[in-house]
């Protein structure tokens, strides 16, 4: 299960660190007068706010469920990691078509300090992502935010490499296009992010849950005879639920088998709120075979 509280001290680090680096580069870009770190300043800003929005997210989901919000706040960071993706999605694509007009137009940039900014921001983005990097799998939020990161660091990369260059050779146009390679690089990660929090807000089975596979399993159990009316869907990472009609042949058995399908579904699907209505063998399916 996600370590929520973990998750929480790791995200509130990250954006400390991502704060104070971009007030650092709001004051360098101003002093060198440097067009590329204001921009890139821009950037930090709103990863900020994503990940903000992310630890945000974290602790209203940590509220109770109540009347109106029976299933408690679990969405939220699902919510919070398809805002992050489309605002990421939008960064990328201003980047590349900053990148165009860059190349059309070479601004020049003061490569000795661009080079020093870079570095530090280099070092801030690859502690901001050791520390998200264990969580990222199990968390869709968390991942998010280590998306967030990622584009940051690549982007602290992708300065210094331009900068060396610029400040080697004299040539200008490794800036743009270095920022163009970042937003290609991030543009297909994005999107498959959209996707996965997408499936989820539609209800859909869990990628890791094979439908037939939990159906089969349920009839390994003694008594049931049928299955049907099946839905599984998940709430937020690592927390799916289920619902289900099962006929069985001994009514006198409800109680055994609810517990046996219950404390199987969770062990071996991971499945933690089930919701299995009983019935007996005449019963007919509702919502066709599943």
């Amino acid at each position: 299960m996600i370590d929520r509280r973990q998750n929480k001290r790791q995200l509130a680090m990250v954006f400390g660190l991502t704060t104070a680096y971009m007030l650092a580069e709001v004051v360098g870009g101003v002093l060198t007068r440097s067009l590329a770190l204001l921009a890139d300043a821009g950037h930090m800003l709103t990863d900020a706010g994503a990940l903000g929005l992310a630890l945000f997210a974290i602790r209203y989901a940590e509220r109770p469920a109540n009347l109106q919000k029976t299933f408690g706040y679990y969405r939220a960071e699902v919510l919070a990691a398809l805002a992050n993706a489309v605002v990421l999605l939008l960064i990328s694509i201003y980047i590349l078509y900053e990148a165009w007009q860059r190349v059309r137009r070479p601004p020049e940039v003061m490569g000795g300090p661009m080079l020093v900014i870079a570095a530090v921001g280099l070092v801030v983005n690859f502690v901001g992502m050791r520390l998200l990097a264990r969580s990222s799998g199990g968390s869709l939020n968390i991942k998010a935010a280590y998306m967030e990161v990622l584009s940051d660091t690549l982007g602290s990369l992708g300065v210094i490499i331009a900068a060396i260059i610029i400040k080697t050779k004299g040539w200008y146009l490794a800036d743009p296009l270095f920022g163009a390679g970042i937003g290609l690089f991030i543009i297909p990660r994005t999107w498959r992010m959209l996707r996965e929090t997408a499936h989820i807000l539609m209800e859909g089975a869990p990628a890791n849950i094979n439908i037939e596979a939990v159906k089969e399993a349920m009839l390994q159990v003694p008594s049931v005879v049928t299955v049907h009316d099946l839905h599984i869907w998940t709430l937020t990472s690592q927390v799916n639920s289920m619902s289900g009609h099962v006929s069985i042949d001994d009514p006198r058995q409800s109680g055994a088998v609810l517990a046996s399908l219950s404390k199987m579904l969770e062990q071996q699907f991971g499945i933690s709120h089930t919701t299995i209505q009983i019935e007996d063998r005449q019963c007919r399916p509702s919502w066709g075979e599943f």
